[in-house]
């Protein structure tokens, strides 16, 4: 396995593949932070909505 990896990392393929790999990960990291926000903004809408019917 790691002579695999070794033979990976050491040609082009490897390096795109770690290119590819960071990307990815900066990408799944943007999603993470926006759906919390959009999560903490709809917890908060529906808050007001609980608030506004029990006021009623």
């Amino acid at each position: 396995m790691i002579h695999i990896l070794r033979r990976l990392l050491a040609s082009d393929k490897g390096a795109t593949a770690v290119e590819y790999g960071l990307i990815l990960a900066l990408i799944v990291l943007a999603m993470m932070a926006a759906l919390s926000n959009v999560a903490t903004k709809t917890n908060a809408m529906w808050g007001n909505v609980a608030n506004a019917v029990n006021g009623s």
